[in-house]
């Protein structure tokens, strides 16, 4: 078993606004065959991520785009971008959940 997490394996990862309601998450890999691995392991399996992020799977979505050797991840804003108590507007600083899960190849 590795002892390798998500922050080993990718290139840079990024999380923006998808919209008011929602947040998603680009991580982008060095090449084909970790892309590949962690799409043929299901490294971003949906309860995974809701765990970390206390959500529900059914609030996940996880897009794996092979063109660019990237994989998307939206997740719902906690509260609506911009409201009293928003912690994050832009939502730029959200991705730090994902950074150490662990990846099986």
């Amino acid at each position: 078993m590795s002892d390798r997490v998500v922050r080993d394996v990718i290139n840079s990862i990024r999380s923006k606004n998808a919209g008011p309601f929602a947040i998603t998450f680009d991580l982008f890999f060095p090449d084909a065959e970790s892309f590949g691995k962690a799409r043929d392991t299901d490294t971003f399996k949906k309860d995974v991520v809701a765990k970390r992020y206390k959500l529900q799977p059914d609030d996940v979505d996880v897009y794996y785009f092979e063109p660019c050797l990237a994989v998307k991840i939206s997740i719902p804003r906690d509260q609506p971008c911009g409201t009293p108590g928003d912690r994050d507007m832009l939502g730029g600083q959200q991705f730090t959940p994902l950074l150490s899960i662990p990846v099986n190849f």
